[in-house]
């Protein structure tokens, strides 16, 4: 599966808002899930929520997101491991994440480690048609200021749109293990 990070911090950067209006807190229910619009069309999203979101995990979600393109030229095949063709329809999700707690990613240098390390466990999964991007944003949690979270985007494609929602909910299971697995936040 291929991998990438970066930040997107300052200026008219996306910020991550924890307790939007219509926000759902997953921390101490997980399976309410299945009430989500986005999670109950799509039964991989389900399942990865509530991985993401067990007390084993070092995140939670605060927001999350499922969209469609029928446009062959928006990626390069290579940015998907896709061959050349594939790319006529693409399918994808966000997930925004935030550490379950403020000093687990204290410091961008913090939060930096953890997405290295993760596209390294991504870039190692067999996944092809699909890629995996973490945004590192500014986020407001709870506290009254700015802390940083992660927004997780995984795309997938294929020749058709049965193919490219396919790829979806395969990468999605291995997605949510990477992000909820154990790691150096704990």
């Amino acid at each position: 599966m291929e991998a990438d990070w970066e930040f997107e911090v300052g200026g008219e950067s996306s910020v991550i808002e924890a307790n939007w209006p219509g926000f759902v807190d997953l921390r101490q229910n997980p399976e309410l899930a299945g009430e989500l619009i986005e999670a109950s069309g799509f039964p991989a999203l389900y399942d990865g929520l509530m991985r993401l979101n067990a007390k084993s995990s070092p995140v939670w979600t605060s927001k999350c997101g499922i969209w469609t393109l029928s446009d062959p030229d928006r990626f390069d095949p290579d940015e998907l491991d896709a061959p050349t063709g594939s790319t006529t329809h693409t399918e994808g999700l966000y997930i925004d994440l935030l550490p379950k707690s403020i000093e687990q990613w204290s410091s961008r240098d913090m939060v930096a480690d953890s997405c290295k390390e993760w596209c390294k466990q991504f870039r190692d999964l067999p996944q092809r048609c699909c890629r995996v991007d973490l945004i590192i944003r500014l986020a407001f949690i709870d506290s009254g200021q700015f802390d940083l979270g992660v927004t997780a985007y995984l795309t997938a494609c294929g020749k058709s749109a049965i193919e490219a929602n396919a790829v979806l909910q395969n990468a999605t299971g291995p997605f949510a293990d990477v992000l909820s697995g154990p790691s150096t936040l704990q």
